[in-house]
């Protein structure tokens, strides 16, 4: 769970297989042990005699009822299982205590015979071959010191480091079995890490002491040549058969009963839709029977596997997979210093954890990479589709506290003062009345913010101390709600303030942390116009293999209020101006958005014909300075150039920038030769339209513009001097029928545009009256198409890269 649902749950998923794939490792290996002594050929029966092994369905057979002993157990309880466990541990301890004393006890030469299952070492022979048992020797133990891989007389395979591995480590996975039972336990936070230790250095001292014994006292022809010999050194031969089945037994019993609790949690947990909701039923007293039976059935499917040596590596690596997702549970809990994680158990650190991790990884590729590569996949895949599921729990993920702790770092690192040109991108805060009427233009903001910081602000109206609670709490919980049904990448940010002004100063100064920090601030446009409701456009799309929420868009509306059915506005025309220039003084760009309840992306972005993006570099209010480039002509064209490099836009778009000109003239070809030059400097790929617009000037006055200090420099494309550039981009009253003359120009040549980009001029300190600002943008613009006015204050491109 620390690793989140969509980890947390692939990976439970594989340490259930896991323990499946354990149960019937473990019941092969008991069925093996009982054919090896009981069966036909076997060390306690006579020629002969013995239950049958003619056919592998016998085993198959015998591996059913063992199974089905392991079910009745399970089917009581955790509780017998415990009282079982306990038992079988006595047993096991006297048995392998009563195997140690027999190295010592019989410390002389003993010829083993070796077993009828042995075909290598009988062969043809007719009188029965043997191994050297030698007794506690150095000669003994210096033959075994170094490996010298053979057949392996029960598969016909040659052993290898890995494979010997595999089969070892599959008879240590036991010890969490305690984990697998944590429901069950009392106290698990301290029984779980003690008596997982206490069974990590029982088991390894166990088996350090027994191989050592082994190694000094048998000869090396005997140690791969019969794989029971213990019972013909032992001081009383049926007591290793005795170990040997109480072993394997309740090996079995802990994976039945440990994989069904494990599938118990991730049916609990609703991760696998209803596919394991059977396996939360449970009696009164907690067994999860449904899972047990579920569980028995997959390990009887495994067991037509049959091989003990066959089952072992995949059970081993799946085994390896979940350890090392231990690992990296606790390796993540680490390093994201998150504070409320303060284990009991503090005798590990990053780096044991990386090195377990790492170990785990190592061995399961050198144990079978093709099992391990499958496991891995199938974990990929899970994740996958566990990422695209609508969880319905909510779990706290790790990877929110290591985003969290990375994010806080490399935020810490990014300097502002370090910031270059070259790598400038739209950091946006588009302000939003009411969400219901900017579905269109919060899409398009994220469309055209290139990986860019994008936040929707909004100011609601009031005072903090008018209110029982703060009211952005709440609202912030129902925006961000619609901005994941959008699937818009975009933060929000809300604010309580007495006016929309001093809400939008709050929001210009405090939206982002850090380095990063918005520098572009977007509005709706200002018109007379009444909205619509862009919220019910919205097509309820559900997600891949996932659920959409009940009521989810009827939640969303019934939060927001509808759009106004009159011209009626929240804000006067003297605010919204204030605001512009409340933006500018901040030195922020901006642009302003007009017409977008009009933009319809499928029908733009679809075959056969081409929409075009329309730019327009030029200062209407001051015509005398169209072959000027200032910062904003250079920011309409970077905003242009990143909404065509977007996907499905960059394909069914084309990029268009208008020449503006005086007269059609044998100059007017080298002031195209000169944009062209300079937009391949820029490395933007645009069609250039030139366009006279000569006969607008008859609609101005005779003296407009005469005093004007660029009209004697028309030619040239680059700026001059900072006292010119803002004179271009100044605001300057024009007569409305040339900006209806205007406005039909434009309209002429963008009949095709999906979006155009004009020049906003700054509304200067000495505007008298705003609302003929406002009306003559409003002119300028006024057709059913998408239009976004810019103003630019800063360098945002770079030949350098």
């Amino acid at each position: 769970r620390a690793l989140g649902p969509e980890f947390g749950g692939s990976i439970g998923f594989l340490f259930y297989v896991a323990n499946v794939l354990g149960c019937a490792l473990y019941v092969v290996g008991f069925v093996e042990g009982v054919l090896q002594n009981f069966g036909e050929g076997g060390s306690f029966m006579s020629d002969g005699e013995g239950l049958p092994v003619t056919s592998e369905w016998w085993r198959y057979l015998y591996s059913t009822v063992s199974l089905f002993i392991c079910l009745l157990i399970c089917i009581v309880g955790g509780g017998l299982f415990a009282k079982t466990s306990a038992l079988i541990l006595l047993v096991v301890v006297l048995v392998t205590l009563s195997t140690f004393v027999s190295f010592f006890v019989k410390n002389y030469q003993i010829e083993v015979a070796l077993p009828k299952t042995n075909h290598y070492a009988w062969g043809n022979r007719t009188d029965a071959p043997t191994g050297n048992y030698t007794g506690l020797r150095a000669e003994t133990f210096r033959e075994n010191l170094f490996h010298n891989y053979t057949v392996d007389y029960s598969t016909g395979n040659v052993m290898n480091y890995a494979t010997v591995f595999a089969i070892l480590f599959s008879s240590v996975t036991g010890i969490l079995n305690g984990a697998n039972m944590s429901g069950e336990l009392k106290d698990p936070s301290k029984a779980i890490p003690k008596g997982t230790m206490y069974a990590v250095l029982f088991t390894f001292c166990t088996y350090v002491v027994l191989c050592t014994l082994i190694a000094g006292s048998c000869s090396r022809y005997l140690l791969v040549s019969d794989y029971i010999f213990l019972q013909q050194v032992s001081v009383w031969k049926p007591l290793v058969v005795i170990g040997i089945f109480a072993c394997t037994l309740s090996a079995a019993l802990g994976n039945l009963i440990g994989g069904s609790r494990i599938l118990q949690a991730l049916g609990n947990d609703q991760l696998y839709w209803f596919l394991l909701k059977p396996a939360t039923m449970t009696t009164k007293s907690g067994n999860p029977l449904i899972s047990v039976f579920m569980t028995w059935f997959f390990v009887q499917l495994i067991l037509l596997i049959g091989s003990l040596n066959a089952i072992a590596p995949i059970t081993s690596v799946f085994f390896l997979l979940s350890y090392a997702a231990i690992n990296l549970a606790c390796l993540a809990l680490e390093l994201a210093s998150a504070p409320n994680f303060r284990p009991t158990f503090v005798y590990f650190s990053w780096y044991t954890c990386l090195s377990g991790l790492i170990g785990c990884m190592i061995m399961c590729f050198l144990i079978s990479a093709v099992y391990s590569s499958i496991s891995l996949v199938i974990m990929l895949v899970l994740a996958i589709i566990l990422h695209f599921r609508s969880l319905p729990t909510s779990w706290g993920s790790i990877s929110q506290a290591i985003i969290f702790h990375q994010v806080r770092k490399y935020l810490l690192m990014l300097d502002s003062r370090k910031a270059h040109v070259k790598f400038w991108r739209p950091q946006i805060l588009l302000m939003v009345a009411n969400p219901r009427q900017s579905c269109e233009l919060m899409d398009f903001c994220n469309d055209i913010k290139k990986s860019g910081l994008y936040i929707i602000g909004h100011v609601k109206i009031g005072r903090l101390e008018d209110f029982p609670v703060d009211p952005v709490l709440e609202a912030t919980s129902q925006w961000q709600k619609l901005v994941r049904h959008m699937k818009i990448k975009a933060f929000v940010e809300l604010t309580l303030a007495s006016s929309v002004s001093e809400g939008f100063q709050h929001l210009v100064r405090l939206s982002g942390l850090g380095g990063m920090k918005i520098n572009t601030a977007c509005f709706g446009f200002f018109d007379e116009s009444v909205p619509t409701d862009s919220l019910l456009k919205l097509k309820v799309k559900r997600r891949f293999l996932g659920v959409v929420e009940q009521g989810l868009m009827s939640d969303i509306e019934s939060s927001f209020e509808s759009p106004r059915t009159d011209a009626n506005k929240h804000l006067s025309a003297y605010e919204y101006v204030m605001l512009l220039r409340d933006a500018i003084k901040m030195q922020k760009n901006v642009f302003l958005c007009r017409n977008f309840q009009l933009l319809n992306k499928e029908s733009i972005l679809k075959p056969p014909f081409k929409s075009y993006i329309d730019v327009w570099p030029v200062n209407f209010f001051r015509p005398e300075t169209a072959s000027f480039f200032d910062n904003t002509c250079l920011f309409m064209l970077q905003l242009a150039c990143i909404l065509n490099m977007q996907d499905r836009w960059s394909t069914h778009t084309e990029l268009r920038v208008f020449l503006c000109v005086k007269v059609l003239s044998e100059r007017t070809v080298e002031k195209q030769k000169k944009l062209a030059t300079f937009l391949k400097e820029l490395r933007i790929q645009a069609k250039i339209v030139t366009v006279s617009f000569e006969h607008l000037y008859q609609h101005l006055d005779a003296d407009f513009g005469a005093a004007g200090p660029r009209s004697a420099n028309d030619g040239q494309a680059v700026m001059d001097g900072e006292d010119e550039d803002i004179q271009m981009s100044e605001y300057v009253r024009v007569p409305d029928g040339y900006m209806k003359a205007v406005n039909t120009l434009v309209q002429a040549n963008s009949n095709r545009s999906a979006v155009t980009f004009l020049y906003l001029p700054r509304p200067g300190a000495e505007l008298q009256d705003p609302i003929v600002y406002l009306h003559q943008l409003a002119a300028l613009s006024d057709w059913a198409r998408p239009t976004v006015f810019v103003h630019g204050l800063h360098p945002v491109t770079s030949t350098t890269l």
